[in-house]
């Protein structure tokens, strides 16, 4: 009796088996699945992080060396209207991209970008008050540089803190 026992037990194990695979194989096709799709969620989420950063980055920057060149170019008096058109063309761009991040980026990151934002935002004011002739009282292009000048480690910061959101090592 206990070899037909044994032989009952095989047949049932073996029945069960077959009637299982189907069903562990499709669990395990699912989670796969699932870590697929999470990967290339992170991917994405990574990349949009990235582009948004190499945007922000180049915009700052060009908007920061634009307005310097305008206010020595306002010192000088030698500023001219293509000049103005290019700096208000780089700071919508710039501005564009502020806001594209904003919605995307750690808050570390944002609180850099908001302080950069500021100054970048006081030089562009002050250069568009003293190209009008309406500057603030003691307000002159050298002030208005030396206030920009404070953007420069401002914007090395916000460009260590996107770095090493992205897990790019110095």
């Amino acid at each position: 009796m206990g070899v037909a026992i044994a032989a009952m037990v095989t047949a049932v194990v073996g029945v069960l088996g077959t009637l299982l695979s189907p069903l562990v194989a499709q669990r395990s096709a699912a989670r796969q699945r699932a870590e697929d799709a999470a990967a290339a969620e992170r991917r994405r989420g990574f990349e949009e992080r990235r582009d948004a950063y190499t945007a922000m980055n180049r915009a700052s920057r060009q908007f920061h060396t634009l307005l310097k060149d305008a206010l020595h170019r306002i010192r000088d008096g030698v500023y001219t209207q293509e000049e103005r058109t290019l700096v208000e063309e780089t700071r919508r761009d710039y501005r564009d991209r502020y806001a594209e991040a904003q919605m995307i980026v750690p808050q570390r990151v944002l609180a850099a970008s908001r302080e950069l934002n500021a100054v970048l935002a006081q030089a562009d004011a002050a250069a568009k008050r003293l190209d009008r002739g309406m500057a603030a009282p003691g307000e002159t292009a050298e002030s208005a540089l030396d206030h920009l000048r404070t953007a420069e480690p401002k914007l090395t910061e916000l460009q260590h803190l996107m770095r090493a959101d992205l897990g790019i090592a110095d």
